[in-house]
């Protein structure tokens, strides 16, 4: 039998995945690596504790099947997107890696997207000005450390790192290229305008490749560490958003995957690049002929963690008493509660918001309570949020993709019926569960056949994933949500200057 090892280097951790050929899983391991946040603008991480963790993973499951080297077709790559990483000339980093999350260049994004300059580069690049873009990375960089920009020979993503390493060469695929605001989604080159910004020249940033693109000339001693042979080829892949798409069967017009993890995000693939003139969702390439517009949201089950712990300590109490988890717990109150939370919303921003406000000054809150409302209802609001808010970034892709006919839910929130059942009433559409529950993996593993020409289409997806729950929704839970949905967008609107300010507060307390 012949196997795929696909990689997915996350925020929190890499995973990797020994795959059949027919695309069942064989083996499963998952590397952990920190997040270092000294600040609560900084977040970073340590390359090299990252390229150890993808050796250390892949290892992990060519050993526990004991799978003959030879018998491996290929290794494909997926990765977190909007990491940035200067490099000296033998290819060291200079800093630590700046992730998605790293907030020192808001400022910066504040300034560029208020401005005619910002929306025209991001109607070229695909990616809305904010903290999380590699683009405003750079200029911040370029600004605060010119030090480190003096010395630096490039500046690379994880994922380009971590393959350089491997195979002595910087390249990087088109999708991640186009996650970074300096790529020109329509010529695929980097754009003038944008590296002007950023202050580079292209021999500063890697080989632009295709998402099917083969690498081969593993080092040897990388090779023997993994259990792969030095022989064994690697396909660039692409970003794990886009990958996610196609891993859960997401790639046909109308079909949108909404994915809930800790933070969370919602796409769909249409045939061509398109923006909005809003500048609301973003553009990323998956190949040449699909690409997906989405938006990320910043708070998806982490919100869900944080009433766990501050609000919940007699329910975390009695699930350890039952032995089960206390997410179960907190939902089955929840579902004591009518849909709509008896007039109480929550605006979940309590980390920033990227899509659809894209704004990093934003901050949570309960709208409508009284003293009427228990924790029951603060609970089930709090699940109500995320949902609304996800809810409120399709609003802006409909009016480019239309209704969508099908909803396919993936990530940890899928685990909830409540959770799916509310999405469904929420979005009033069917939501679908896909069986595959590692569908960036997934992703990456068709993206390889399709390479190698093992696959006629992407479409071979499609007799990889099964359907474990479909829900449909509630006409009268929806009807309420419909009545809602409109205030909870308004206020939000409202507040921007609130947010503002208060954001300004917050952060001279941290300086002092």
């Amino acid at each position: 039998m012949d196997y795929m090892v696909a990689i997915d280097i996350g925020t929190t951790s890499t995973k990797a995945v020994l795959f059949e050929e027919s695309g069942a899983v064989a083996a499963v391991a998952n590397v952990e690596y920190p997040l270092y946040t000294p600040t609560p603008s900084i977040a970073e991480q340590d390359p090299e504790e990252i390229f150890a963790a993808v050796g250390s993973a892949v290892k992990q499951v060519v050993r526990e099947r004991e799978v003959p080297a030879q018998r491996i077709l290929f290794v494909s790559c997926s990765s977190a997107m909007h990491s940035v990483i200067p490099v000296d000339a033998d290819g060291r980093p200079l800093m630590h890696s700046l992730t998605w999350a790293d907030n020192r260049s808001a400022d910066i994004a504040k300034r560029l997207r208020k401005g005619t300059v910002g929306q025209s580069v991001y109607s070229r690049t695909g990616t809305p000005i904010h903290p999380m873009s590699p683009l405003t990375k750079l200029m911040w960089l370029k600004d605060e450390e010119p030090e480190i920009c003096r010395k630096a020979a490039k500046f690379v993503s994880i994922k380009e790192y971590v393959l350089a390493k491997l195979f002595g060469k910087f390249v990087v695929d088109h999708s991640i290229a186009s996650c970074t605001g300096l790529l020109n989604l329509n010529t695929l080159q980097w754009d003038e305008e944008a590296l002007g910004l950023a202050g580079l020249t292209p021999d500063k940033l890697s080989e632009l490749v295709p998402t099917t693109h083969k690498l081969t000339g593993l080092n040897a001693a990388y090779a023997e560490e993994m259990g792969l042979a030095p022989s064994t080829p690697f396909v660039v892949g692409a970003s794990d958003g886009v990958l996610s798409n196609l891993g859960v069967d997401a790639i046909d017009p109308g079909i949108v995957a909404v994915t809930i993890g800790t933070s969370g995000a919602i796409r769909t693939v249409i045939d061509k690049p398109v923006t909005d003139p809003k500048g609301r969702y973003f553009c990323y390439a998956l190949t040449e002929r699909h690409w997906v517009i989405g938006g990320p949201v910043n708070n998806g089950g982490v919100i869900f963690r944080w009433v766990r712990d501050e609000f919940a300590a007699p329910e975390v109490e009695t699930a350890k008493r039952l032995g089960i988890s206390a997410y179960d717990v907190l939902t089955r109150i929840a579902e004591r509660v009518r849909p709509g939370s008896e007039g109480l919303l929550f605006h979940p921003y309590l980390t920033g918001e990227r899509a659809p406000l894209w704004n990093p000054d934003a901050r949570g809150s309960f709208f409508g309570l009284t003293l009427h409302h228990r924790k029951e209802h603060m609970i089930r609001s709090v699940l109500e949020g995320v949902i609304y808010n996800l809810y409120t970034v399709l609003l802006a892709m409909q009016e480019t993709i239309g209704i969508p006919k099908t909803i396919k839910a993936t990530g940890g929130f899928a685990r909830s019926p409540l959770w799916r059942q509310m999405m469904a009433d929420i979005f009033n559409q069917n939501v679908v569960v896909p069986e595959s529950i590692e569908s960036s993996c997934l992703g990456a593993a068709v993206l390889g056949l399709y390479a190698f020409g093992k696959a006629d289409s992407l479409s071979a997806v499609s007799r990889m994933v099964g359907t474990t729950h479909e829900h449909a929704p509630e006409p009268e839970a929806a009807a309420v949500y419909r009545e809602l949905l409109p205030i909870f967008v308004r206020i939000a609107r409202k507040m921007e200057d609130e947010y503002e300010s208060l954001a300004n507060f917050q952060e001279k307390l941290f300086n002092q």
